[in-house]
């Protein structure tokens, strides 16, 4: 059978999945649907006098109604898992494949070493795929001179780099990640040809990496302070020359671009997405490919396949014409065996994008995606518009109006930067240029909020687009991520505010996602986007308002010898083994269960809190919504201790003293609740509270462990002990004023 006419990619159920998920979710809800008869039966109970006080019952039944309601959205992640397979091998002759952009973003050489985005930028060189089709452009936000020189030393390796990837089918394709591995990893080059240029390779690279260092450590004294960051003119600049097919002896190497956007202080810049809008005008320009990856300045290729195993949908005629985008999942190369910090992601990327895929598609991940260029264009900016129309859309620029027309191709000269061309790119790169249209809106990646990824997915499958999920056994990439506490809730805080935002806005998905979406895939966005909030709402009132109660002596659950009690006892038990089978079922151990319950815990009453509030007080006109990156300079000693499985509590207090005073209020519940059992004999009325908050502090035993035992610089300091006690004491002080009546 000829290549041509076998399928290039096939498509997995997971049939024993979809059955376990559908026949749990039945008993949940019939349990969910007995605990809301409970509830309810006890507003018309007589005599009224035997009911608890109406607040406290009403705020614990609301948090149940909350987390029911979220797991019911969270049903359509669970509906219909699938996998996929691709066969690259049988794609057409290189000739036949179409040109690709990449895109990396930057935005501060402090937090983001100028070494690792090249690292990144070189793996992006060295995928295999034809390098007269491939072309690497860099968004460096922060318009600093140390990532250009990066980018001209990085070409001057890539000279070497690149032929010697291809010569020995290198698979490592990360120059880092390659001189680090062990020697063995290599027996299969074999020969002692390839011995020797290894080694010529290596001190290569090493001098690559001094010179980058030491010009790093210079701009550390003399250019970090200045405010060049904020304000920059536009630059766009080719390194190096693309691969011209008139000259025989010239090494063909992909065009590589450095874009820094210009910054003003006085005009908005949207965040990242407003960094790709600019690379996706730049480019369209200059190659107008008409596929794009996606890549986080941190997030190198740890293979070189990824593009030709894109091409296996975007060739297929059944699936391209409505495909958007292939998405690989997010995977990590410093993750600890622990990962006590649940840093992978490891529930959205090994369970979530599986069943989403099940629908029409995963949501967009922010980075490792591969999306089509006319996605991002709406049809009536593409087709059937005017010149004054697409102005009006587009911008002012008639050359990449002209680059929307299907049958454009750029006769740029990247040789000549002083060409009409070249200077109509800082034109594009303008902080102004985006000024009446309808750039991130309408066109381009969406602004709004500050997760671009999932709010541009969203509206992406709005429009009828779809997109796959493409989880190859061997990584496809591998970042760097956040292995502190402090990193993890500055990024959650971000990524929480950027989803309420969507939430909250006209283009909620419970009333946007439906007209234009199957319900299941609308709710599963609106899963995601209320997570942050709803999550948070129902978690606080679960961490404090038993436990006032328990101090007071309000019982606010059925008895444990009532029949009532045991719909909570299958509620909790059917929740706690569910998340056990998927963690289980997709490689994770009752560890990796622990300490997604904690972190999720830490999470929904910090990080969460803030995030939701910010949209919140934005909404009200009391605040703006910011960015700040995570840091990507891994502190030594922050990083032992992660190995290690330690906590780390140097953070903020204001992130901190929230979850301090909790846990100070479940330890005296616990204790009061237990004493109280003992001296009144009755051990079934207060069970439940009891129990709930022996949970929560047998989960979080992590921070009990740093305000009591530990000594060492990664405990919690004592003043935000201090303080979170005087909170307790205020919120004791509120809760029996409050709750008695």
């Amino acid at each position: 059978m000829e290549k041509h006419s076998l399928p290039l990619h096939l498509t997995h159920v997971h049939k024993s999945s979809t059955v376990i998920n559908r026949s749990h979710a039945l008993l949940h809800c019939i349990a969910i649907a007995f605990l809301i008869d409970y509830r309810v039966s006890l507003l018309f109970q007589e005599p009224k006098t035997s009911a608890p006080p109406l607040l406290p019952w009403f705020l614990v039944f609301t948090a149940e109604l909350l987390l029911s309601f979220l797991w019911l959205l969270g049903i359509a992640f669970r509906w219909r898992p699938v996998s996929r397979t691709v066969f690259p091998e049988r794609l057409p002759e290189d000739d036949k494949l179409p040109a690709i952009d990449v895109f990396i973003c930057t935005a501060d050489p402090s937090k983001e070493p100028t070494v690792e985005v090249m690292n990144t930028v070189l793996s992006a060189m060295a995928l295999d795929y034809p390098p007269e089709k491939l072309h690497v452009y860099l968004s460096d936000d922060g318009g600093s001179s140390i990532t250009l020189l990066g980018m001209k030393e990085a070409w001057k390796f890539a000279r070497w780099w690149l032929p010697f990837c291809k010569k020995y089918g290198i698979k490592t394709i990360c120059p880092e990640a390659f001189f680090s591995c062990p020697d063995d990893d290599y027996d299969d080059y074999g020969s002692a040809e390839f011995t020797v240029e290894k080694q010529q390779i290596e001190t290569k690279y090493e001098i690559f990496k001094e010179q980058v260092t030491r010009a790093t450590e210079k701009w550390n004294l003399e250019d970090k302070s200045s405010n060049s960051c904020r304000d920059h003119p536009s630059v766009v600049e080719v390194i190096g020359e693309k691969y011209d097919e008139k000259t025989e002896d010239q090494a063909k190497m992909p065009l590589l671009v450095y874009v820094a956007r210009e910054k003003r202080s006085f005009y908005s810049h949207n965040f990242k997405a407003g960094a790709l809008n600019v690379l996706l005008r730049v480019s369209g320009v200059m190659s107008n490919s008409p596929y794009i990856l996606v890549l986080d300045c941190d997030m190198y290729c740890n293979d070189p396949t990824s593009a030709r195993r894109t091409m296996c949908f975007h060739f297929d005629s059944n699936i391209s014409p409505s495909l958007a985008f292939v998405q690989f999942p997010q995977k990590f190369h410093n993750i600890s065996k622990n990962d006590i910090y649940d840093s992978q992601i490891r529930t959205v990327f090994a369970s979530s994008y599986y069943g989403l895929d099940g629908l029409k598609g995963p949501m967009l991940s922010g980075t490792n995606f591969y999306i089509k260029r006319v996605s991002l264009f709406s049809l009536s900016v593409r087709k059937g518009m005017d010149l004054k129309e697409r102005k009006n859309s587009c911008g002012p620029s008639n050359e990449f109006r002209k680059s929307l027309d299907v049958d454009y191709e750029p006769s740029i000269d990247v040789s000549d930067s002083s060409n009409t061309l070249m200077q109509e790119t800082k034109l594009l790169a303008s902080c102004s240029y985006e000024k009446n249209s309808k750039w991130g809106e309408k066109v381009g990646f969406m602004y709004h909020s500050l997760v671009e990824d999932y709010f541009t997915g969203f509206t992406l499958h709005c429009k009828g687009w779809r997109s796959v999920y493409l989880n190859p056994e061997r990584p496809q990439f591998l970042g760097t991520s956040t292995t502190n506490l402090n990193d993890l809730l500055i990024q959650n805080t971000r990524w929480s505010s950027g989803l309420v935002q969507v939430g909250i806005s006209k283009f909620c998905p419970f009333i946007y996602g439906p007209l234009r979406m199957s319900l299941l895939q609308s709710t599963a966005y609106a899963e995601f986007s209320f997570f942050p909030l709803l999550y948070c709402l129902s978690l606080w009132c679960f961490a404090t308002i038993p436990q006032l109660c328990l101090l007071l002596g309000i019982p606010l659950y059925p008895e444990a010898s009532s029949s009532s009690f045991y719909v909570f006892l299958f509620i909790f038990l059917s929740a706690i083994s569910k998340h056990i089978y998927d963690v289980v079922s997709t490689g994770g151990s009752i560890i990796t269960w622990r300490n997604e319950q904690r972190i999720w815990m830490i999470k929904s009453v910090t990080s969460s809190l803030y995030g939701s509030l910010n949209v919140i007080m934005e909404k009200l006109g009391l605040a703006e919504a910011s960015f700040l990156p995570t840091n990507k300079v891994a502190d030594d000693e922050q990083v032992k201790r992660y190995q290690m499985g330690l906590f780390d509590f140097r953070t903020s207090t204001m992130l901190l003293a929230p979850l301090v005073t909790l846990v100070f209020l479940n330890i005296a519940a616990f204790v009061c609740g237990v004493l109280r059992m003992i001296v009144a004999g009755d051990w079934e009325t207060m069970f439940v509270q009891v129990f709930l908050s022996f949970y929560i502090l047998a989960m979080n035993y992590a921070v009990v462990e740093g305000m009591t035992v530990r000594k060492d610089n990664g405990r919690i300091s004592p003043s935000v002990t201090l303080l979170s006690a005087v909170l307790l004491v205020i919120l004791l002080f509120l809760g029996s004023i409050t709750l008695k009546h």
